[in-house]
C-alpha cells in the first residue's frame, strides 16, 4: 500500500510540473538592437545576421549601430544573378539566401548603415521584393532564352532594376560628421568577415569535416563545419556563456513553433496544446535529426538570431530567439523561447565568431 501511495504522488507531482503555465526566468541576456519586421520579403537571412552583425559591433567596440540590411540584400542579388545565368537557369533563383551570404557580401562590398542604404525608397515605410524579384527573373529568363537576341546587357538590366526598387548603390556616405565608403565603414566596427564560421550536426558527412550543406538556399556554395549534436548543443550554450551571440538557420514550418505564443517546442504527443501548458518534449537523437532533414521534414525555412537563453519552471532550458517578424501581435515582444529539444531537431546550422567555440572543438576542426 505504501508503494502505491508513493507511485500516486510521484505521478501526481509529474502530471502536475507538466500541466502548468509557462513561466521563465531569463539566464543569459546579450545586447541586441530592438525587434524589426523584414516585411514582404524573403530576406530573413540578412535581417538575421544584420542583427548578428549589430550585437557584434556592440560587443566589440561598445557601439550600437542600426546596419542595413538592404545593402548585403542588394549585392547578394547581383550575385544570385551571375550565378543562375552562369548555371544557365539550372539552380535556384529566389528571395532566399542564408548568412554567410552577408559575410560574403560585406568582405567585398563592405558595409553600411541604415539611414545611408535602407533600401525603401519614394517615402515607403515597408519592404516588398515581389514586384522586384519578379521583375529580376524575367530579365533573366529573357536573355537565357535566347542569349544571342537579347537586346541590351543583362547585367546592366539587373543594376537597373535594383537601382529601381531598392535605390542606386552608394560608394560613399556621411556617419556621425564623419565620411565615410562601405569598406572604410566596416573597418570602423572592426569586423572581420575571416572570424566567423558556420557549424551544423549530420551523419551523411563525417565528424570534424567541412562541407557543402546541399539545401536550396546555399546557392553560394558556402560551407559548414559538422559536430556531433551534442557538441552542437554545447557550442552553442558556450557561446552565449561568454558573451557570444548566435546567428541560427533552422525549420520553422512545425505547428507548435509559434511566433503569436513566442514559443518554439517538440511535444512527446505532438499536441498543439503544449503551446499553453508546460508539457514533456520528445527526446532528440543524432539518428531522428537526420531522419527528419532526409524526408524534408526539416527543411531550411528560416534565419534568426540568438541573442540569450531562459529556463521554465521545471529547470528546461530555452533559447532567447529575437525574429524579424516585427512585434505586433506576437508573443515575447517579437522574440521567440525555443526549448533545447527544439534546436537539436530543427537547427539547420549556427554562425559564430570563431572565438565563442570552446577550445576543444576549434582543435578537432582545425580553426585558428
Amino acid at each position: 500500500m505504501k508503494n502505491n501511495s508513493l507511485l500516486i504522488i510521484l505521478l501526481f507531482i509529474s502530471v502536475f510540473s507538466f500541466s502548468q503555465d509557462y513561466k521563465f526566468e531569463t539566464t543569459i541576456d546579450l545586447e541586441a538592437t530592438d525587434v524589426i519586421s523584414q516585411g514582404n520579403t524573403g530576406t530573413c537571412w540578412s535581417f538575421s545576421a544584420s542583427s548578428f552583425l549589430e550585437s557584434e559591433v556592440m560587443r566589440l567596440t561598445g557601439k550600437q549601430i542600426d546596419l542595413s540590411e538592404m545593402y548585403s540584400v542588394r549585392h547578394t542579388y547581383s550575385q544570385k544573378a551571375w550565378n543562375y545565368v552562369m548555371r544557365q537557369g539550372k539552380t535556384q533563383f529566389s528571395q532566399g539566401g542564408l548568412a554567410h551570404d552577408v559575410i560574403n557580401s560585406i568582405a567585398e562590398h563592405g558595409i553600411v548603415p541604415n539611414d545611408a542604404y535602407s533600401g525603401l525608397i519614394e517615402g515607403k515605410k515597408g519592404h516588398n521584393h515581389s514586384k522586384m524579384v519578379d521583375s529580376l527573373k524575367t530579365i533573366l529568363k529573357t536573355y537565357l532564352a535566347d542569349t544571342k537576341t537579347y537586346p541590351t546587357n543583362w547585367r546592366k538590366d539587373i543594376e537597373n532594376t535594383l537601382d529601381h526598387y531598392l535605390g542606386d548603390d552608394i560608394t560613399s556616405f556621411t556617419y556621425d560628421g564623419k565620411t565615410y565608403t562601405p569598406q572604410s565603414f566596416l573597418e570602423m566596427t572592426t569586423i572581420n568577415p575571416d572570424d566567423y564560421v558556420t557549424i551544423t550536426s549530420f551523419t551523411h558527412q563525417p565528424y570534424y569535416s567541412n562541407f557543402i550543406l546541399n539545401i536550396p538556399d546555399n546557392f553560394s556554395n558556402g560551407d559548414f563545419y559538422n559536430v556531433t549534436l551534442d557538441e552542437l548543443v554545447t557550442a552553442a550554450n558556450h557561446a552565449l556563456q561568454n558573451g557570444f551571440s548566435i546567428e541560427l538557420d533552422c525549420d520553422v514550418s512545425e505547428k507548435t513553433f509559434s511566433a503569436k505564443h513566442g514559443l518554439a517546442i517538440v511535444p512527446a504527443n505532438d499536441d498543439t496544446s503544449a503551446l499553453l501548458k508546460v508539457s514533456p518534449e520528445k527526446d532528440i537523437t543524432a539518428a531522428y535529426r537526420q531522419q527528419e532533414f532526409e524526408n524534408f521534414n526539416t527543411t531550411d525555412d528560416h534565419l534568426m538570431h540568438i541573442t540569450g537563453m531562459l529556463k521554465d519552471q521545471n529547470g528546461t532550458s530555452y533559447y532567447k530567439v529575437k525574429n524579424s517578424w516585427g512585434k505586433n501581435g506576437l508573443g515575447n515582444d517579437g522574440y521567440i523561447y525555443m526549448s533545447e529539444a527544439y534546436f537539436k531537431l530543427k537547427t539547420i546550422s549556427i554562425m559564430v565568431h570563431k572565438d565563442a567555440l570552446p577550445s576543444n572543438l576549434k582543435a578537432k576542426l582545425l580553426i585558428k
